[in-house]
């Protein structure tokens, strides 16, 4: 049974560039206080800002609080990451 991306879940709620709540969180790929990157039901998320920490992680229901200077985020694509990718790899694809 193929599931369309309708199907899935995920929500982005940014407050005042300090405060990012997720859902719809699968996996914590990297993080460091500079960017965090996930897998989410919708895809590859990278976070990219400045004193990031990630406050709450809910891995039963996907949930997700970063706090700190966020300065952008971005969907990297539709499918998952594969972790034994290395950043090299994925920047000459």
């Amino acid at each position: 049974m193929e599931v369309k991306v309708e199907d899935k879940k995920g929500n982005l709620v940014l407050e005042n560039r300090k405060k990012l709540s997720i859902t719809g969180v699968n996996e914590v790929v990297s993080f460091n206080d500079e960017t965090i990157i996930l897998n989410t039901n919708l895809g590859a998320l990278t976070v990219r800002g400045s004193g990031l920490k990630m406050n709450k992680l809910d891995v039963e229901n996907g949930d997700m609080k970063i706090t700190g200077t966020i300065n952008s985020f971005a969907y990297t694509g539709s499918k998952n990451r594969k972790n034994n990718e290395s950043i090299i790899a994925r920047l000459f694809r």
